[in-house]
């Protein structure tokens, strides 16, 4: 097969957008489909401090190296969690992010849960019980209150992760499936900015992840291959299985299916519920973060729990 624009060979083949293209003219195609998507939603600007969350995995490292091409003021922050998973997880995505981070030039932002709060992740949750000692809701709850956190305490007014199409649509699926009303109103390539909340992108929304994944390699981007040992057995991996099947069939139906959610949204099928929400919200008396919970958030709550249980222990 061959490119569309140069006629060398493709590296890639898009059938959803009935595009082939070589190796360089596929990566110029990413960052300008990227600095596209980050207009035409009105992500950020020029003059925006963007904070990018990255995990050692292809997609935010992609989208810390497309950021940094586009002259974006971009740094990053990695949340080191504590998890081994038998090849040291934790320990290999933070050295593959620091050498990414360093080859560049650029400021990396890193955060030990373990030192921080006397516990890994995996730790939090057997002591608390939470998720029934599952680690998933522990690390979810953990991660966006240190990305709220950082972004507040250093000055960058949006944060940006590196969702991808497939990511995106598996949530969709997952809340779609429940009829998960608050979910869905809130899902979206931008979430705005509320009071001691950064504005949250996805500038990779609309990629596929084998877009991404091709991106990284064709850079030369290392990143850590292997999943988090505890992803294992998660609905949202069984729900990308479906709609791959459903993709294999319809090229193109995953993209379809989101952008057809969003243009739904846009013509009014959710009532908008960013006013709710700010109304809902109050300060949390500990950590100072904006929170639904009455009293002190949810993150403090686990904090406080395990706190107590590593006392009991004698630690």
């Amino acid at each position: 097969m061959r490119c569309r624009k140069c006629g060398q060979k493709a590296v890639i083949n898009m059938r959803h957008h009935k595009l082939a293209l070589c190796k360089a003219h596929y990566l110029e195609w990413f960052v300008a489909q990227t600095e596209r998507f980050i207009k035409k939603y009105h992500m950020f600007s020029a003059d925006d401090r963007v904070l990018v969350a990255v995990s050692g995995g292809k997609d935010s490292l992609a989208l810390w190296d497309v950021l940094w091409r586009l002259g974006y003021q971009a740094d990053g922050l990695y949340i080191d969690l504590g998890i081994d998973g038998g090849f040291g997880y934790s320990s290999q995505s933070k050295a593959l992010t620091q050498a990414f981070a360093e080859e560049r030039g650029l400021t990396l932002h890193i955060v030990n849960v373990p030192a921080a709060y006397g516990a890994s992740i995996p730790e939090m949750a057997k002591l608390t019980h939470r998720g029934k000692g599952k680690p998933c809701s522990v690390c979810g709850l953990v991660k966006r209150h240190e990305m709220n956190r950082i972004a507040r305490d250093l000055g960058y007014n949006v944060l940006a992760t590196g969702h991808n199409l497939d990511d995106e649509a598996a949530v969709l699926f997952g809340n779609t499936l429940t009829w998960a009303a608050g979910y869905l109103r809130r899902q979206g390539p931008v979430l705005p900015a509320s009071p001691g909340l950064a504005r949250k992108v996805k500038p990779l929304f609309r990629f596929y992840e084998r877009e991404t994944a091709a991106y990284a390699l064709l850079r030369g981007i290392r990143y850590i291959y292997e999943e988090c040992p505890f992803s294992v057995g998660a609905k949202s991996i069984y729900y990308k299985q479906l709609l791959n099947q459903l993709e294999a069939k319809r090229p193109g139906a995953k993209l379809q299916f989101y952008l057809g959610f969003l243009k739904a949204k846009e013509e009014g099928l959710f009532a908008d519920a960013a006013e709710e929400v700010a109304e809902a919200l109050h300060t949390c008396p500990v950590c100072g973060q904006p929170t639904t919970a009455p009293g002190k958030c949810a993150f403090c709550r686990l904090v406080e729990r395990v706190e107590a249980a590593v006392g009991e222990r004698g630690e």
